[in-house]
């Protein structure tokens, strides 16, 4: 209310607008924008001249490790930049910067780490460094809640992926990943399945994939900043873990099916809470299980570089959107949504649109329309292209005549765009193993066909409007846990 009188516990405005001048914060900004260069270097060398570094059993700098370093450094950057303003008369300035400073340089060493031992301690340090950033705010029994719920998980996680790299280096005799790769033959079954039954659940709690999504909708009491980089960068481990290991995940025609359906299953379901959330961060956070969902599919479905450009892209426009969440709030009345009927003509459009959005991803990827795993990602490129054409064109205040006409026009640049990133990716990770290798159709991607296409018809349908008890599910499976919510105005002046 506006004559409501401020507690005595209210942080004076101007003391959160200042910019601080902690010499850690400007150290740390400066030194990972250094990195930032230094890596664009790395990556152009190994872009042109196909250079590879390797310090022999212990780390190798290959096509993955200079994306991934180049992508990681960026979004830090930026995440370092923008908390100089945004953190400003944080009691904890110094150390948040540490701290963030610190998951970026361990991100790096487990993208670049060869062996096991490295990269389990990398993949741990992760995990408990962002579950520190979950929980900034110690004086929130909230946050202290969330970081405690989101390090059990990650505590789960590492010690998943510990018993998939122990059992891989004790069957094979070696303790490098390189090595472990070049010994599968060696791997009994059972042991391999162990293994890849664990590193695939060890990505799937670190993506925040259905039935692990509980951390990351509990979150939400980390800085904006701190959500940025874990939204943009942290869940993306999952897609590096199996690119890494993709060898051992596509080992078993049966673990790539298990992972496609697992992996569509939590895309629709984050699509599906997406559509019931009026929380800004929550909105967030269920697309976000959602892009992690096609992410893990698309390993699942044998296209390991298009789940890299996928986490690429989805990094840099969940980074933009929860940096900027902040605008995107209006303390006024809601207005009525606005949407133009689309008719004959804006169906027609939509559905041609989508159908060359299809034509031109074959095309600039190479897939042909051969009955394998490449259809199935031809196919969800092509609902997703009619439903964004559809959507813009309801929302648009263009005329009609020039709606038609540049819509199309913007979603099949978008898509191309797509392709060509996809395309690079492929070509910067040619020299990691089997990063692009389509599987044979089985009966779980006509299933996932299915899914697909009924959730679209849904959709179109708005049963998640008509149905309470669809839409009473959604709102339950999304909720975050009790204990982490800030239910007071009061107590976020804390």
């Amino acid at each position: 209310m506006s004559d409501e009188t401020p507690t005595n516990d209210t942080v004076p405005l101007a003391e959160t607008t200042t910019t601080p001048s902690s010499s850690v914060a400007r150290a740390a900004t400066l030194a990972v924008w250094t990195l930032f260069v230094l890596t664009v270097g790395i990556l152009v060398l190994t872009a042109w001249g196909g250079y590879e570094w390797r310090l022999e059993g212990i780390a190798v700098i290959d096509g993955l490790t200079a994306v991934m370093w180049a992508v990681v450094t960026f979004f830090s950057g930026i995440v370092h930049s923008y908390s100089r303003r945004y953190m400003a008369g944080d009691s904890r300035l110094e150390s948040f910067y540490a701290r963030v400073f610190a998951f970026t340089l361990v991100v790096m060493a487990l993208t670049a780490a060869d062996h096991v031992a490295l990269f389990g301690l990398a993949w741990l340090a992760m995990g408990l460094l962002m579950a520190s950033l979950i929980g900034h705010e110690r004086d929130w029994t909230q946050a202290r809640a969330a970081a405690a719920l989101a390090r059990t998980y990650f505590l789960a996680s590492s010690a998943l992926l510990a018993v998939g790299l122990v059992a891989l280096a004790w069957t094979t005799g070696t303790t490098s990943i390189t090595g472990i790769l070049g010994e599968l033959e060696s791997v009994p079954t059972a042991v391999g399945l162990v293994a890849v039954g664990a590193i695939v659940l060890a990505a799937m709690i670190q993506s925040a994939l259905f039935p692990f999504h509980g951390w990351l909708l509990s979150s939400m009491t980390a800085p904006t900043p701190a959500s940025a980089l874990m939204h943009a960068g942290f869940v993306n481990a999952g897609g590096v873990l199996l690119t890494r290991f993709a060898p051992v995940v596509a080992d078993e025609l049966l673990v790539m099916s298990a992972v496609v359906l697992l992996g569509a299953f939590s895309a629709l379901l984050g699509q599906a809470m997406l559509l019931v959330q009026t929380n800004v961060k929550r909105e967030l956070g269920s697309s976000t299980v959602a892009q992690m969902g096609f992410m893990i599919m698309q390993c699942g479905l044998g296209f390991f570089a298009a789940a890299i450009a996928h986490l690429i892209l989805h990094g840099f426009y969940k980074a933009y959107l929860f940096l900027s969440s902040g605008a995107s709030v209006e303390h006024t009345a809601p207005k009525a949504a606005g949407r133009t009927r689309l008719g004959f003509s804006g169906t027609a459009v939509s559905l041609l649109t989508a159908v060359g959005a299809g034509a031109l991803f074959m095309l600039f990827t190479g897939k042909s329309a051969t009955l394998d795993s490449g259809i199935v990602l031809t196919l969800v490129v092509v609902l997703t292209t009619i439903t964004a054409t559809r959507d813009i064109l309801q929302r648009t205040t263009l005329p009609a005549s020039l709606r038609l006409v540049s819509v199309p026009l913007v979603v099949l640049t978008a898509i191309s765009g797509y392709a060509v990133t996809f395309n690079a990716i492929s070509s910067l990770l040619a020299g990691v193993p089997m990063t692009a290798t389509p599987t044979e159709l089985t009966v779980v991607h006509y299933l996932v066909v299915a899914l697909f296409v009924g959730a679209y018809l849904a959709t179109e349908l708005g049963w998640h409007r008509s149905s309470d008890r669809l839409y009473v599910t959604l709102l339950n499976v999304s909720q975050p846990n009790a204990a982490t919510v800030l239910t007071t105005k009061e107590e976020y002046d804390r």
